[in-house]
């Protein structure tokens, strides 16, 4: 979660405009601390999980909102535009 405070922002206008806001797990940048404790492969499987989770969320969803700060665009949300076009 690169732009947190934009995407907190966006997140809240979009409540208040009514709208329900399904959103990523955590917003942690540190979730590697949290998964320190499991095996590398145990870490491997709880990211596929949260992953997976994830893309369920999209789709739920009617509409995806991109969080686009300065034009930036990362690889993990390039695949979740693609995977919500299709």
């Amino acid at each position: 979660m690169r732009f947190l405070e934009v995407f907190d922002a966006a997140s809240l206008a979009e409540t208040l405009a009514g709208r329900i806001v399904l959103s990523v797990g955590s917003h942690r940048q540190g979730d590697e601390d949290t998964l320190a404790h499991l095996t590398a492969g145990e870490t491997h499987a709880a990211l596929a999980r949260l992953g997976y989770l994830h893309f369920r969320k999209i789709d739920l969803a009617d509409e995806v909102l991109v969080v686009n700060v300065g034009g930036y665009v990362g690889e993990s949300a390039r695949a979740e535009i693609a995977y919500a076009r299709a």
